[in-house]
């Protein structure tokens, strides 16, 4: 295909605002225009099989849908290929046909197994999780663990240690799912394409061997420690630098530290996303971080300087006088750190001016003395004002 990339809403013919279900029927309803079945010897056709393909591939999935509907083309990561986080591109169309073969399968009614599980605060997210016929290196998938963070973590930054569960490759059998020095038979539903041709009309679709499970072969000594299923679960720890300035949505990502690849593939990288709990005084704007601070009426007029808390220090600023309910007092550069690129941000504090509902006698009578050389017209001293 062309260097020069189409927008994918535009080739699977949605809006940008479609729904998951309604991007699914729009690549279905491409899919089925440009099957190769359907065009044989189409190069054209093929390639725009390809294309709904990729377009799909992103589409599908919420977070590359948010990474292309905000950086576009150029948010995502081809050269990881279809299997990598922002994955895209299908050399392939056994490739596509293996992806999306929940698509391919309702067309016949049926379905195809699988990959990705979920556990404890992670999930996977791409990789290995499909079987092939041809056994050849897979990447690991890729993990995904949900952390919280108090406020004050998020302004210093933290060291966290996480503890969640990882794939890798059987150590007895190396990920062949056999006893060491067994051979597996070829499978005899498929003859050892992992694949059985299903027809209806005009359509040949090949569909996911039922009795192999797509490997093509049976195995008959399976291995003990795996029970034949060629991965096993390791339960982990790491120890996470989150740096100051996290927000809510920030991702960290740990290369390598996925689950491990497939007969001898790379492992995946882990991804943290981070939600950072509320404060009861402080919230964030952008990079600023923000307080009230009350001050009297006094402190309002004649202007004062007072001592604050900051998330982890005292500040003293300087109240002008003058100062006005709702007005702003920065303390610069005091702010939070920029998670992705440089600068700092300001302290901000609010200022709310407090009235007070009872005076003193003495309190009254110099306001009186102060409105009546103002000539300020206030009302006569009401009963019961004085403490």
């Amino acid at each position: 295909m062309s260097n020069s990339k189409r927008d994918y809403y535009e080739i699977l013919d949605v809006e940008r605002s479609a729904t998951a279900d309604e991007i699914k029927k729009a690549y279905r309803k491409k899919a089925m225009k440009f099957h190769p079945d359907k065009n044989p010897d189409d190069k054209a056709a093929e390639d725009k099989f390809k294309e709904a393909a990729e377009a799909y591939e992103v589409l599908s999935s919420s977070e590359k849908k948010a990474q292309y509907d905000r950086f576009g083309h150029g948010g995502m990561n081809y050269g990881a290929g279809a299997g990598g986080p922002n994955g895209a591109g299908f050399e392939d169309v056994s490739d596509i046909f293996e992806n999306f073969s929940d698509i391919f399968g309702d067309f016949f009614g049926g379905g195809a197994p699988g990959g990705g599980s979920q556990g404890g605060g992670f999930s996977r997210t791409s990789g290995g999780g499909r079987r092939r016929a041809t056994a050849r290196p897979r990447r690991g998938s890729d993990l995904r663990y949900h952390m919280e963070v108090s406020f004050k973590e998020s302004f210093e930054g933290v060291k966290k240690d996480i503890n969640f569960q990882s794939e890798e490759d059987c150590s007895k059998c190396s990920g062949s799912g056999m006893e060491p020095g067994k051979k597996p038979e070829t499978c005899g539903t498929c003859n050892g394409n992992g694949q059985v041709i299903q027809r209806q009309g005009f359509f040949t679709m090949a569909t996911t061997c039922p009795t192999c499970g797509g490997a093509g072969e049976i195995v008959k000594d399976p291995c003990q420690k795996c029970n034949g299923q060629k991965r096993l679960q390791k339960s982990r720890k790491l120890q996470v630098n989150v740096p100051s300035g996290v927000e809510t949505g920030s991702q960290l990502r740990l290369v390598q530290e996925g689950d491990g690849g497939h007969l001898g593939g790379g492992p995946g990288d882990l991804y943290v996303a981070v939600r950072v709990l509320a404060d009861n005084r402080f919230t964030r704007e952008g990079s600023n971080l923000v307080a009230e601070t009350k001050i009297s009426y006094l402190q309002s007029i004649l202007g004062a300087k007072i001592t604050e808390d900051s998330v982890n220090s005292k500040e003293t600023i300087d109240v002008p006088p003058g100062t006005q309910n709702g007005d702003e007092i920065k303390v610069k550069r005091k702010g939070f750190h920029s998670f992705r690129g440089q600068g700092v941000g300001d302290l901000i504090y609010r200022v709310t001016v407090v009235i007070p509902k009872k005076l003193s006698e003495n309190e009254s009578k110099l306001l009186r003395e102060i409105a009546k050389e103002k000539g300020e017209n206030v009302r006569e001293k009401p009963a019961g004002w004085f403490s």
